[in-house]
């Protein structure tokens, strides 16, 4: 069994505001790459759906993992994503594969 945390978010934007995902990303990505036990930080555009998202985020630990969800620019993102985005996003946390 791994320490190792896996994730997949599912994220969906207001109808037309997938762009402001995008560029919300790619400004945050960088400090989350940076985070110590960062391991994976991806998102992917799902395809023929300009408002569709999929995270893929990969974590040393779940200490890592909640530390990064206290960190200021989580926080800031945070405030931020409502006004582009369509509703809460989905997490779903993997198990170890079989």
């Amino acid at each position: 069994m791994s320490d190792e945390v896996r994730l997949v978010v599912i994220i969906t934007t207001q109808p037309g505001k997938g762009s402001q995902q995008l560029a919300a990303f790619e400004r945050l990505a960088p400090h989350v790459r940076a985070e110590q036990g960062c391991l994976q930080y991806d998102l992917h555009p799902v395809e023929g759906n300009p408002d569709g998202f999929v995270l893929i985020e990969k974590w040393a630990s779940n200490a890592a993992l909640e530390a990064h969800h206290a960190t200021a620019h989580m926080l800031e993102a945070a405030k931020h994503n409502p006004s582009f985005r369509a509703g809460p996003s989905t997490v779903l946390r993997l198990e170890d594969a079989v």
